[in-house]
């Protein structure tokens, strides 16, 4: 019923312009370089004459590290680079972390009366933020671990109380982490005690707040989601997460060649798993009002008990390696067609234009 109602829509997609971002100035900008790339590579490519779904014309806009925007070779400030661009045109964030996901982007353009895909200042900003994010998870009645917010500040000037407080949060370890960041950068997994102050100056070098949790162990699984707030959600196939022995869900294990293992259909998951992971991630897209996709991640304890929420994207990566497109994948929807119905999302939604 989901595909056939798209289809509805989907020829609106048809003769539009699309401005494609990508890069930005978080630490994630490389990643955001690269889903621009695959993104601007499907919507360009054409399946022969009886393809006709695409847009009219697809633009490339690289938001640079000093915050200059790129259209097409032409650097320019963002407010010429937006009035350089169609007034009906939309705009594809393949941006991901920092300004370009936490809402500031988003922000912008609709100061600019322009459309754009995925989630919308409100959503974005409590996405990125993990304790808010956590904090709603729990209201909905979503289990997640307990956890301890650290600022700098704090840190500074009481840190042998707070690691106090840390270890009493947890005996099986925890994961230390920047409270805005993706990408598990300046992320730490920690077993020993002694080793929580570095993990921490590593956090709190990256991010003014750090979120530490007790460690969960069992298996670590995503969920996408598509669809708009308010309307009908599809939760795609969950993905299993396998890291190499010793290792979590790193910057490497993401991004490498030789990284985790990355299974959908799950195959160590069982189907009530992956069951309740769908109903799951549904229930934290509608309830922090995501438009367009997200994507859910959790840990599958090992002692089979509910899984433990561990944040939300609200702009997943759509690199050759990301996790989005292979879950699409496995649900029979293509890259090309996962960013045309990204787009026809994006329109369904409305907006300015």
């Amino acid at each position: 019923m989901f595909r056939r109602a798209a289809i509805c829509t989907l020829d609106r997609v048809q003769g539009t312009t699309v401005a494609v971002l990508s890069g930005g100035r978080s630490s994630e900008r490389e990643i955001s370089l690269a889903s621009g790339r695959a993104v601007l590579g499907a919507l360009k490519e054409r399946a022969g004459e009886s393809d006709r779904r695409g847009p009219a014309r697809v633009l490339s806009v690289e938001i640079e590290p000093g915050g200059a925007w790129n259209v097409e070779g032409e650097r320019c400030e963002p407010g010429a680079a937006i009035g350089s661009l169609p007034a009906d045109a939309i705009y594809f964030l393949g941006l991901h972390g920092g300004e370009g996901e936490n809402g500031a982007v988003q922000g912008l353009l609709e100061t600019c009366s322009r459309r754009y895909t995925g989630s919308g200042v409100g959503a974005s900003a409590l996405c990125m933020d993990k304790r808010a994010t956590r904090l709603l998870a729990a209201h909905e009645g979503i289990r997640v671990a307990p956890a301890l917010l650290v600022d700098r500040a704090a840190w500074r000037s009481r840190p042998e109380e707070l690691l106090a407080e840390t270890r009493a949060l947890s005996t099986e370890g925890w994961a230390v982490k920047p409270n805005g960041g993706g990408s598990s950068v300046a992320t730490s997994i920690v077993d020993e005690a002694a080793d929580l102050e570095k993990a921490f100056g590593l956090a709190l070098a990256a991010e003014d707040r750090a979120l530490v949790e007790r460690r969960i162990r069992g298996i670590e699984a995503t969920c996408a989601v598509l669809g708009n707030a308010g309307g009908e959600l599809r939760a795609l196939t969950p993905v299993e997460i396998l890291p190499h022995a010793g290792r979590f869900f790193d910057w490497q294990q993401k991004y490498s060649a030789g990284g985790a293992q990355e299974n959908c259909p799950p195959t160590t998951l069982s189907g009530d798993d992956c069951a309740r992971l769908r109903e799951l991630a549904v229930r934290i897209h509608r309830a922090a009002g995501c438009d367009g996709y997200s994507r859910a991640d959790f840990i599958v304890p090992a002692s089979g008990e509910e899984p433990v929420f561990l944040e939300i994207n609200t702009l997943p990566g759509l690199t050759n390696r990301s996790l989005l497109p292979k879950a699409a994948q496995a649900d029979g929807l293509s890259f090309r067609d996962l960013c045309l119905e990204i787009l026809r999302l994006a329109l369904e939604r409305g907006g300015p234009a």
